[in-house]
């Protein structure tokens, strides 16, 4: 039976030292947490991306650690291989280290192994302050949904000098803060193998090129089970939302003109 993927483990995979990447995808529930465990993923990420894609809201600000702890625990009863990271949700980090610390445990008590958080320079004391309670934090750079309105839309982030240059102080203040591993989302590819280069923990991408210490996507994304507009950097491995979809309308079908149940399919009296 294959080894359980540890904090350690991660930190330590850095594609320069010979490792091979690192394959990190979301998952909601349980189902399909054991589909991606079964899949062999290195880890799985409860994200906070559960608000847009499987509660129909518009963006990742309507959920908060309740709803969060609740998913991870649907999470962690797959008893996944792979290591499990609870995204902290908006403002359940923003109002000061006490806060960080407690929302950050509640995750862990539900089943979380580390916690992902938002931003660069500004919540280094959240990171330090959940560290030095002994939860592993992973960082998250670029495009950082939380900060959806500030950025003005989910747009690329970094392409000018001097916020590639911020990104990569960032990251470096984030490995020194005791980050174990950085997400970087929507920058350009040039200034994500600056980033990955630049610090000594693993770089995960996600719309920010091949020279990552390794790749996430959202799980409904890349098994065709999303609406609406697919982002660039998504590679759809299948198209399960059409194939249920026309497993539904099969059953539709059958219960309408009397083909289900079966005989086979019912009970009979007892003899």
């Amino acid at each position: 039976m294959p080894e359980k993927v540890t904090v350690p483990g991660i930190r330590a995979r850095k594609r320069s030292a010979g490792h091979e990447p690192i394959v990190m995808v979301t998952a909601y529930d349980t189902p399909s947490a054991r589909i991606a465990d079964e899949a062999g993923v290195d880890a799985i990420l409860v994200g906070d991306s559960v608000a847009m894609v499987a509660l129909g809201y518009a963006d990742t600000l309507q959920v908060d650690i309740d709803v969060m702890a609740h998913h991870v625990g649907a999470v962690a009863r797959a008893h996944p291989r792979a290591l499990l990271i609870g995204d902290l949700p908006w403002l359940s980090y923003h109002t000061g280290e006490a806060d960080a610390v407690r929302n950050a445990a509640a995750l862990v008590r539900s089943g979380a192994e580390a916690v992902k958080l938002e931003g660069g320079s500004r919540r280094v004391p959240a990171v330090e302050a959940i560290v030095g309670a002994e939860i592993p934090v992973m960082g998250h750079l670029g495009l950082t949904p939380q900060s959806v309105h500030v950025m003005g839309g989910f747009k690329v982030q970094g392409r000018q000098e001097a916020e590639a240059d911020a990104l990569l102080e960032d990251a470096r203040r984030l490995e020194d803060a005791g980050c174990f591993a950085v997400v970087l989302e929507g920058v350009p590819a040039d200034l994500a193998a600056r980033v990955t280069d630049a610090v000594g923990v693993p770089t995960i991408g996600i719309g920010a090129g091949a020279a990552c210490d390794g790749q996430v996507l959202v799980f409904h994304d890349l098994l065709g089970l999303g609406s609406g507009r697919v982002p660039r950097f998504v590679r759809r491995y299948a198209d399960l939302a059409a194939d249920a979809t026309k497993a539904l309308s099969a059953f539709a079908a059958d219960v309408r003109e009397g083909r289900f149940p079966s005989g086979e399919e019912s009970y009979g009296a007892p003899s």
